[in-house]
């Protein structure tokens, strides 16, 4: 089964504003062939969009983000010692200095997980082993 690391932005999207997703994301973030994760960066990222009214939401109140988010069948990849050791290693754009980005990017790449996100600096990381979709919005 193949397995996906889905960034924070596709996260939302796929809750809120599907129209936003590429067909073939939408495919796979709907399709039951396929197992999905999203970092606790993600997560924790959200929380903070959410308690500072940066992202439009359907949810009433914080509590609801977690719940949500495990609605769509995502499991959560907590950040680990490996992750870091990946992390740490990095050779990072210099235009993308997001940690938290770097750190979703390090967890796909010792996973061995594919990567979908709207953000195209993560094609930089290809070059060092990141498997990664684009979804032009």
């Amino acid at each position: 089964m193949a397995r996906y690391l889905v960034d924070t932005n596709i996260v939302l999207f796929a809750l809120h504003n599907p129209k936003e997703l590429e067909s073939r994301v939408l495919d796979i973030v709907t399709g039951y062939n396929y197992q999905l994760y999203i970092s606790t960066v993600s997560v924790q990222e959200i929380i903070h969009l959410y308690k500072r009214n940066k992202i439009k939401t359907t949810w009433k109140k914080v509590e609801d983000i977690l719940p949500g988010i495990e609605a769509l069948n995502f499991k959560l990849l907590p950040v680990k010692r490996e992750h870091l050791a990946t992390y740490s290693g990095l050779s990072t754009l210099i235009s993308h200095n997001d940690p938290c980005d770097h750190v979703i990017i390090s967890q796909a790449i010792t996973e061995r997980m594919t990567l979908i996100s709207s953000d195209r600096d993560f094609e930089f990381y290809i070059t060092q082993k990141l498997d990664f979709i684009f979804n032009s919005r």
